[in-house]
C-alpha cells in the first residue's frame, strides 16, 4: 500500500507540474497587455485567473496539513477585481510563488499523510481527496488560460499538445518509439 501511496503522490506532483507547464508556455506566446484583455464584463482575464490561482495556491497549501485550507488572510473576491495596479512581471511572480507553495507542501509529504484529515471551509477532506480537489480546480483554470491565449495570439499560436490534422502523424510517431499499440 505504502508503494501505490508513494506512486500517487509521485503522480500528483506530475500533473501539478504539467498543468503549470502549459500556462507557462501559453504565457510565452502573448503580448504583455494580452494578460489584461477580457472579451466582456463577465468574463475574467488572464491576470485575475492568474490572481485567483495564486491566491488559492497561497491559501490551500500553506501549512497544508495543520490549517483550514481557507485562510483568515484571504480575500477570495478581491482576487475577481479588476487590477490597475500591476503588471505581467507581477502576475507571473504571483504564479510562480503560489506553485512555490504548492510544490512545497506537496513534496513535504509521505504516503502515510495521504489518509490525514485535512480541512478546506471548515469540512474534512482526507488529503488524498484535497490534492484531487486542487488538481481539478487548477486544471479547469489552465483551460482557461490556454483557451484564452490561444485566443489572443491568433496565427501566432504554436500547439501545445497535438496541432490539429497531425493526430496520425503523432500517433506514427508513438508507434515508432514504443511499438504498436
Amino acid at each position: 500500500m505504502n508503494e501505490l501511496a508513494q506512486y500517487y503522490l509521485s503522480d500528483a506532483i506530475k500533473k501539478f507540474r504539467e498543468l503549470k507547464s502549459l500556462g507557462d508556455r501559453a504565457f510565452a506566446q502573448i503580448k504583455d497587455e494580452d494578460f489584461f484583455f477580457a472579451p466582456d464584463e463577465d468574463t475574467n482575464s488572464l491576470a485575475i485567473i492568474i490572481r485567483h490561482l495564486s491566491g488559492n495556491m497561497l491559501s490551500r497549501w500553506t501549512d497544508f496539513l495543520t490549517t483550514d485550507g481557507e485562510k483568515e488572510w484571504r480575500n477570495r473576491d478581491e482576487e475577481f477585481e479588476q487590477l490597475f495596479y500591476t503588471d505581467e512581471e507581477d502576475l507571473i511572480q504571483r504564479w510562480e510563488k503560489g506553485w512555490k507553495c504548492l510544490f512545497d507542501a506537496l513534496e513535504a509529504l509521505t504516503p502515510d499523510d495521504l489518509m490525514m484529515k485535512v480541512k478546506i471551509r471548515g469540512e474534512d477532506h482526507l488529503v488524498i481527496e484535497a490534492i484531487n480537489r486542487q488538481l481539478t480546480h487548477y486544471a479547469y483554470h489552465t483551460g482557461q488560460i490556454v483557451y484564452m491565449a490561444k485566443y489572443l495570439a491568433k496565427e501566432n499560436w504554436t500547439s501545445l499538445s497535438i496541432a490539429k490534422s497531425e493526430s496520425k502523424k503523432f500517433n506514427d510517431d508513438m508507434k515508432g518509439k514504443h511499438g504498436e499499440f
